[in-house]
């Protein structure tokens, strides 16, 4: 790629970041990217992660490395540079959406598979509270471009998968997926290139596969590469609780605590239904007319998604067999390379020759698939908006909660800080830059001193929640503690023993 072609790219996606940080309104770090980054100062005050607290979530390696290079800047500046990161790595997925659409059906349906990528509640929510799912997808759609355009590129798509695979393990199966494809025991390897028998010029910057077999030695250094990711997620873990496996096992532990879908029984029922909250029924309509319709005739273009698709879908079930739990947001790469083939449903059309019987056919399924988005997209609208003023809502509460921190009305001078639910816990972590055991939630203990945090009215208390699920006791303020501070939010009760 040229220069110019990679800075215009560079500027896209920052563009495409500042756009959505103003049409959204909102933006703030989640419960499981706050405990990443208070993790991380940990580290960097010398200090081993606590991780053993009840309903903490999975660590993420990488995350904690960025909580740890940011920590220097001071709480509230980790927290902004954090959130930015989760708007540039969501602009990323829409710019590589776009690019992948672009070469596998062109620019019309990258242009389509971007915005309707860009639109969709879940990724649109998850992306600007700054969660790992986010810039996890933006690696491996980065590594699905790099093999896109350069067929066996080996290191750099394994080096994508490596990043992404120190924040979801999903990402393993896919470099040990890749890895075993590199070997040179393929007999399709000729056929390098077929992808641009079709009508349309070969996509820029694309080359022919290599024709020359790695080495023993090269293949052995991919492997290492390959296994890179769960080597240092299995020793992270090792290394601060003595069990290696400790991640997966937390994992079950709090997704059968928060009462989660998992288990392969649940697997026909909820999988499809979590891909369908995703992107909803026009655009699955179109995905499947796309998908339908490239692999009939575009099919050397269509077949790189197709594999990925199904392989993603393959991994989810496969997670879900393992005990994690059957989330939305576990559906994002599958959601993201439908978005792409349903704009193949609508404009792949366009690679076939002028002349061809077939193009009308698909140009009228296509053209009722568009009129179906739009009269959709409404109700779409009006379901982002919702989800916005709720986490709205939310910021509120967390920047009032900050403000407390702030103006030194929540300290630990008097002993820990106790909490209505386990919500609060990493963000008073994160800014008092303290154990975040040392915060603790009324639903598992009682303090005698210290500092108690109540919700300042019913709206608090109903939206300032971890999990519906989340399991609840009615608390109260413990006895002999007196009211010292509040705002429109929170009241802080302190008793000094």
């Amino acid at each position: 790629m040229r220069l110019p072609a990679r800075l215009g790219a560079v500027l896209a996606v920052v563009a495409g970041a500042l756009l959505l940080r103003l049409a959204s309104g909102v933006g703030f770090a989640n419960y499981d990217t706050l405990y990443a980054l208070a993790w991380g100062g940990q580290l960097a005050r010398g200090q081993a992660p606590e991780y053993e607290i009840p309903i903490a979530p999975t660590p993420h390696p990488l995350l904690e490395a960025l909580g740890v290079v940011v920590s220097p800047l001071g709480p509230r500046a980790v927290e902004s540079a954090t959130v930015a990161l989760g708007f540039l790595a969501l602009a990323g997925c829409g710019w590589v959406c776009y690019r992948l659409g672009s070469e596998w059906f062109g620019r019309a349906a990258g242009v389509l598979a971007a915005l309707l990528l860009l639109t969709r509640v879940p990724i649109v929510s998850y992306g600007v509270r700054a969660y790992a799912d986010v810039p996890y997808l933006l690696l491996v759609l980065s590594a699905l471009l790099v093999e896109t355009r350069r067929p066996r590129a080996g290191a750099p798509v394994l080096a994508l998968l490596a990043l992404a695979g120190l924040l979801r393990p999903e990402a393993w199966v896919f470099s040990a997926l890749y890895w075993l494809y590199l070997l040179p025991w393929r007999p399709w390897a000729s056929t390098a290139g077929a992808h641009t028998r079709d009508h349309g010029a070969r996509p820029a910057g694309h080359t022919a596969e290599a024709s020359t077999p790695r080495t023993r030695r090269q293949l052995a250094a991919l492997a290492l590469l390959a296994g890179a990711a769960p080597l240092v997620w299995l020793l992270s873990d090792l290394a601060v609780t003595g069990d290696p496996l400790w991640s997966l096992s937390n994992t079950r532990h709090t997704a059968h605590t928060l009462q989660r879908i998992t288990g392969i029984a649940n697997v026909p029922q909820y999988i499809p239904r979590r891909i369908g909250e995703i992107l909803r029924v026009p655009v699955l309509v179109g995905a499947a007319l796309g998908g339908v319709l490239s692999l009939l005739w575009l099919r050397p273009r269509a077949l790189v998604g197709a594999v990925a698709g199904v392989t993603a879908v393959g991994v989810f079930i496969m997670f879900a067999t393992a005990g994690l739990p059957i989330n939305t947001r576990y559906g994002f790469l599958a959601a993201a390379i439908l978005c792409i083939f349903c704009g193949a449903g609508v404009f792949g059309w366009r690679r076939l020759r002028p002349g061809d019987p077939r193009r009308p056919w698909w140009m009228a399924a296509g053209v009722l698939v568009a009129v179906a988005l739009l009269a959709y997209g409404p109700a779409q609208y009006r379901s982002l908006h919702r989800e916005l003023d709720k986490l709205a809502r939310q910021q509120r509460i967390q920047g009032d909660l900050r403000a407390l921190v702030d103006h030194r009305f929540i300290t630990l001078r008097c002993g820990p800080v106790e909490v209505p639910n386990h919500a609060p816990i990493p963000l008073l972590a994160l800014y008092l830059k303290t154990n975040p055991a040392k915060v603790v939630s009324a639903q598992v203990t009682t303090i005698s001193a210290g500092e108690y945090l109540d919700p300042a009215g019913r709206e608090v208390e109903r939206d300032y929640v971890l999990d519906p699920h989340d399991p609840y006791l009615p608390v109260s303020v413990p006895p002999g503690f007196t009211e010292a501070h509040a705002n429109r939010s929170w009241r802080v009760f302190q008793r000094c023993g």
